[in-house]
């Protein structure tokens, strides 16, 4: 909440990023695509979370500890950091996902002593009714259950206590499912001009990673697709890429848009590469 100057006054050294909302929300959207390889079911209406519904996919990935490791491999590999917790519940494994990586609960007397152990500022409630609870000298979530309903109702209010009774699942909680769009559009800014077309190689792998995540989640292919190389004053390249039959093999859809690349003639420098998919018909595997 401070402004730069505040900041740099109390402390010069430190690295300034621009937080751009609706580079977040896509990035949201690109891991929700993702995550629909694993379930059907992938709500992402909570900030800064996704939530699976994974008991469905056990016998299509294995037990969790296997499928948590697929998962945890697949976002290092896309270099997301992450926290994967596992609850009977949305919101509780929402909730513990705030304080623990790795937690696996499955039973309900389980959950509730986790949720009970959660600090009440990091259990998803408003901070003023966890700011209120603390001055009541209840820090923990166990101390909040332990009090009488009729009670706690009068101190927190209403939708506290819904929140605590999605928590445990007592009041059910239904969530907006993700579906994944039927077109694919990425793109990377360029912190300077780019002349030489080696230099844009690495925005390429990436950009082409990401449309081989987002087709295999999708459970699709891509015949044909086109790179954007973007200049300042004059109007963009376009580069199209087009393939015998459908596929999303990252290796082989980066190596057809790098050969296009180094044969094409870029007349200024670049400032932005974006990727463009618009027909993905199904992805049969050969054999």
């Amino acid at each position: 909440g401070q402004s730069l100057g505040a900041a740099q006054a109390l402390c010069g050294h430190f690295a300034t990023i621009e937080h751009d909302p609706a580079e977040v929300d896509r990035w949201h959207d690109f891991l929700a695509a993702w995550a629909y390889r694993y379930s059907s079911l992938v709500c992402r209406t909570m900030p800064s979370a996704l939530l699976l519904e994974v008991e469905a996919s056990f016998k299509l990935f294995g037990p969790w500890p296997r499928f948590e490791a697929q998962l945890r491999a697949d976002l290092d590999a896309l270099g997301f950091r992450h926290r994967i917790t596992l609850a009977p519940h949305p919101h509780a494994a929402r909730a513990l996902a705030n304080v623990h990586d790795g937690l696996a609960v499955t039973d309900e007397a389980p959950l509730h002593n986790a949720l009970g152990q959660l600090p009440v500022e990091r259990s998803g409630l408003a901070p003023g009714t966890a700011t209120s609870l603390r001055r009541m000298g209840l820090r923990k979530l166990r101390q909040v259950f332990a009090l009488p309903r009729a009670a706690l109702g009068k101190r927190v209010g209403p939708d506290a206590l819904a929140h605590l009774d999605r928590l445990t699942g007592t009041l059910p909680a239904p969530l907006q499912c993700y579906e994944p769009p039927d077109a694919f559009e990425s793109r990377i800014e360029l912190n300077y001009d780019v002349e030489s077309s080696q230099a844009l190689l690495f925005p390429l792998r990436r950009l082409t990673a990401d449309l081989a995540a987002y087709l295999a989640g999708r459970d699709g292919g891509v015949q044909r697709f086109t790179v954007v190389l973007e200049h300042e004053r004059i109007a963009d390249s376009e580069i199209t890429i087009g393939l015998l039959a459908p596929e999303r093999n990252p290796a082989m859809l980066f190596e057809l848009a790098r050969g296009r690349l180094e044969q094409a003639r870029v007349p200024a420098p670049v400032r932005g590469v974006r990727l463009l998919a618009r027909e993905l018909p199904p992805f049969v595997p050969a054999g």
